[in-house]
């Protein structure tokens, strides 16, 4: 990587670089997920490639509805082709059991579906949507990535989260200030199987929560606990309203409900993430 790419370069050389290195690719395919990093991949790729660059959709129970929804709008905003690919990681033992590999599976399958389908339309190239931030976690995901040889523009170029933000605010796109986002099954602890009932009454329970108004949403499906976090600002506001959130949640199967703040990845604990709000649902 040259001088341009390193984190203390401005915004301004970074995404110079990304238009640089996207320019440089015979064409691509992007994996899109709904979320602002994948966004704003495919963006810019649309205008550094035009026609030869499109991009591919996994569809599973483990996708939100509504971000499928945003990412066929995303695409028809920009113009490009969007394919949505059924994806059967479900049907992979390695993936079901859950045991800390799953995203390297679901990954892999989806990769695995992506150069298919871009091999029967002379596409070349594979990219998906990591950043810089990815980088100091643990990620399994990176390794299917590489075994297939799937491109990271974004992080090639040294661009983080703020920096892909600021890019979808200056074009406009409306997932710029989406909170972030990830898989249904990633609300499933370890060890938990994962099955087409669970990740609908994940995706369903969240979506009733976010009817309230809340932002960002993640409903930890723990049997008959549902693990509620919300962004710390809003946690008080979610205890004032844990009864209608209980009552909502109860006819999914939740006897129970704890709230805490959702901490992301790599982020310190705070005090009221460490201290659940237990309550009670009512039938």
């Amino acid at each position: 990587m040259d001088a341009l790419a390193p984190a203390a370069a401005t915004y301004a050389a970074r995404r110079t670089r990304l238009s640089a290195l996207l320019a440089e690719l015979p064409d691509l395919v992007v994996a899109v997920s709904g979320g602002v990093d994948s966004a704003v991949l495919l963006h810019a790729a649309a205008r550094a490639l035009g026609p030869r660059c499109a991009g591919v959709i996994g569809d599973s129970p483990s996708l939100p509805r509504r971000d499928l929804d945003e990412a066929r709008a995303l695409a028809a905003r920009i113009g490009v082709e969007l394919a949505v690919l059924p994806t059967e990681e479900l049907l992979r033992e390695e993936y079901r059991r859950n045991d800390g590999t799953r995203c390297y599976w679901c990954r892999q399958t989806l990769f695995e579906a992506m150069e298919r389908w871009a091999r029967a339309r002379r596409f070349t190239t594979l990219a998906y949507g990591e950043i810089t931030d990815d980088l100091g976690e643990h990620r399994p995901g990176r390794a299917a990535a590489a075994e297939l040889a799937v491109r990271a523009p974004l992080s090639e170029a040294g661009l983080s989260k703020d920096d892909v933000r600021r890019y979808a605010r200056e074009h406009g796109l409306a997932v710029a200030e989406k909170p972030a986002s990830a898989c249904l099954a990633s609300r499933l602890a370890p060890g938990t199987p994962v099955t087409r009932e669970r990740l609908a009454r994940v995706e369903r329970a969240e979506e009733l929560v976010r009817g309230l108004g809340f932002g960002l949403v993640r409903v930890r499906d723990r049997g008959d606990e549902a693990g509620l976090e919300v962004e710390a600002h809003e946690l008080a506001r979610a205890d004032s309203l844990a009864e209608e959130i209980g009552a909502r949640l109860a006819p999914l199967g939740f006897a129970r409900l704890a709230l805490a703040a959702y901490r992301r990845p790599g982020a310190p604990d705070e005090a009221a993430n460490a201290r659940p709000r237990a309550h009670t649902t009512s039938r």
